[in-house]
């Protein structure tokens, strides 16, 4: 069995946003309420963590998280790692270093965001990190369980999804290939992200992600990195075909 929690659903900004009263950001639905997007997999005993956003913390203390095996980083911006430092508690608990995967240039930026924890003097108490580059085209292999990358483009910069058995996680996309989108084949859960209803420069719009979402054929399809330009959840939870549901953080979803 494989189990998908959805740590955080929210853009960059999340959700509410700083200094913005609209009617979501001052909703009290609590689905309205999005920290950064990241999702936290459990498949065959094996728990990886898809991106560490400055929310990372606050996900992990609110889901109770004991242990993760491995965090997966779909690219380098601040909104999808920069809550990695806080892996340091793991390394405390677990008595290992993490292991951390991502393309080369998500991890060269690792070393340079987080250089104190790679410096010749290590401090006491810095993240502990084992860098594992994933290349494209290459499956891998996570204490056994095996994970696809899934390539695509953040308007002109790389970006990598993941598919661990029956799910697979697409986040910060605006364009993916015919050829990646094959990879895809068989999952029984998509999430893929869907900003807002008008284009944007380096997402899918909800009706881009919709198109590709109907070419994979999932028969469950969920919606994430959502902003408050998409509307309160109540407004909009019935604008999607059967099948398909807005994402919302600590939804939890079970893949037999």
């Amino acid at each position: 069995m494989t189990k998908l929690i959805f740590l955080g659903t929210g853009t960059s900004q999340g959700v509410p946003m700083v200094a913005c009263d609209c009617h979501v950001c001052s909703s009290s639905d609590s689905r309205d309420k999005r920290l950064r997007s990241s999702v936290m997999i459990e498949c065959d005993g094996v728990r990886v963590v898809i991106d560490t956003g400055p929310d990372f913390r606050t996900q992990m203390l609110r889901e109770s998280v004991k242990s993760v095996d491995a965090v997966l980083l779909t690219h380098s911006h601040k909104d999808h790692m920069g809550g990695l430092d806080d892996v340091r508690a793991f390394n405390y608990v677990m008595h290992r270093h993490m292991k951390v995967y991502g393309l080369k240039q998500t991890l060269d930026r690792v070393k340079v965001e987080f250089d104190y924890a790679f410096a010749e003097y290590i401090f006491s108490g810095v993240p502990q990190m084992d860098l594992i580059e994933v290349r494209k085209g290459e499956d891998f292999l996570i204490d056994g369980v095996n994970v696809t990358p899934i390539m695509g483009l953040h308007y002109k910069m790389d970006v990598v999804g993941y598919r661990l058995g029956g799910v697979a996680y697409l986040t910060d996309f605006n364009y993916i290939s015919d050829s990646e989108i094959e990879k895809l084949r068989g999952v029984e859960v998509l999430v893929i992200n869907a900003l807002r209803k008008e284009d944007h420069l380096s997402h899918f719009t909800l009706s881009q992600a919709i198109s590709v979402a109907n070419k994979v054929g999932a028969p469950r399809t969920y919606y994430t990195h959502l902003s408050h330009d998409m509307g309160r959840y109540a407004d909009i939870e019935g604008d999607l075909p059967c099948g398909h549901q807005f994402a919302y953080d600590s939804l939890t979803i079970e893949v037999i």
